[in-house]
């Protein structure tokens, strides 16, 4: 019996990934949350972030918003910003980090602002590693 579910990953004008995963780790609003084939039904929204797809290739997608529904062993994330980080080079990196520091550094921004800017600078940097 197999241990895969099915992913995909959309954004408004194309299907970025559809795979066959044996888990994923997804970066929600309530921390990480690792799906398995047989989850219980999920509807969730996405913070920045890493999607780890474990699957024959090991993919790691990054993105900053979306929603995520998982039903019946289908796992449906819709973003407009997931890129695999392995198409990232240091130059787009720091130009994310530098902009994400200089909004966050802002007095004016809101907390929800605060928190999200600071997951997507968190994230940057570990991927800058």
């Amino acid at each position: 019996m197999s241990e895969q579910f099915t992913v995909e990953v959309i954004s408004p004008d194309r299907t970025i990934l559809k795979v066959n995963a044996i888990e994923v780790v997804i970066p929600s609003y309530e921390g990480e949350i690792g799906i398995l084939k047989d989850h219980i039904p999920l509807i969730t929204f996405l913070r920045p972030g890493l999607i780890k797809i474990i699957d024959e290739t090991n993919k790691i997608l990054f993105v900053e918003d979306g929603t995520v529904e998982f039903i019946n062993n289908n796992l449906l994330i819709l973003t407009s910003t997931a890129q695999e980080i392995s198409n990232f080079d240091k130059a787009s990196i720091n130009q994310l980090l530098n902009e994400a520091e200089k909004k966050i550094s802002n007095d004016k921004i809101t907390d929800k602002e605060k928190y999200l800017l600071s997951y997507k600078i968190e994230t940057l940097k570990n991927i800058n590693k």
